[in-house]
């Protein structure tokens, strides 16, 4: 499924479980996207049987949608939007004493440009913000969870991966190269997070 800023992936590999564990719990709590009107999405997605979560603390700009595998997902306001639904966020659960070290990770690895969303740390890559926010509940890893990994296009994925390698990051899967020409491979941060990384030969 294509959204302007990110494509989801539903898959169910071989050998997988029917039923994994929600993002809720894992490293990344949950996705963000934005609409034009929040309390208008609302009421479509009621209207189809949707079951939605209000705001916090009363906040008529944003909602939750929790999907019944257990993927959540928030929704922001942007009235100046001029499509129906766009990619916004991913947010990071991390303990406190982390924030800035997962912040200067993304940094390091993936250029992510260092910032601050709203009262959290954040970055930004191209089309995505990467907030985090603290937890003092323990995290498991995301993947084999309804949500099992994020994925980052580079230029160069020859070049990453020897980024990775002299930051000490261990390649879980090395570069492959897919029916559709897309070269990619896997690792995962400190925190848990799987992370795929493509090379397309049409980058989107």
């Amino acid at each position: 499924m294509r959204f302007p800023g990110v494509i989801v992936i539903v898959n169910l590999p071989p050998g997988a479980p029917p039923e994994a564990g929600p993002s809720e719990g894992t490293v990344i709590n949950h996705v963000g996207f934005l609409v034009p009107n929040v309390q208008d999405a609302v009421a479509k997605w009621k209207a189809a049987g949707v079951p939605v979560l209000p705001g916090n603390n009363g906040r008529l700009d944003q909602a939750y949608v929790n999907t019944p595998d257990g993927l959540r997902v928030e929704v922001l306001e942007d009235k100046d939007q001029k499509v129906p639904i766009k990619f916004h966020h991913v947010h990071f659960f991390v303990p406190e004493d982390q924030i800035t070290k997962i912040q200067t990770w993304y940094g390091k690895n993936f250029g992510a440009k260092p910032g601050m969303r709203g009262t959290n740390q954040a970055a930004d890559v191209p089309g995505a913000n990467l907030t985090f926010s603290k937890t003092d509940q323990p995290t498991v890893p995301t993947k084999g969870r309804i949500l099992d990994h994020i994925g980052f296009d580079v230029i160069d994925i020859e070049a990453a991966a020897q980024r990775f390698k002299e930051n000490g990051i261990a390649i879980d899967r090395g570069i492959e190269t897919s029916a559709s020409g897309t070269k990619l491979l896997f690792i995962h941060d400190p925190w848990g997070t799987n992370i795929e990384v493509n090379q397309r030969p049409k980058p989107m």
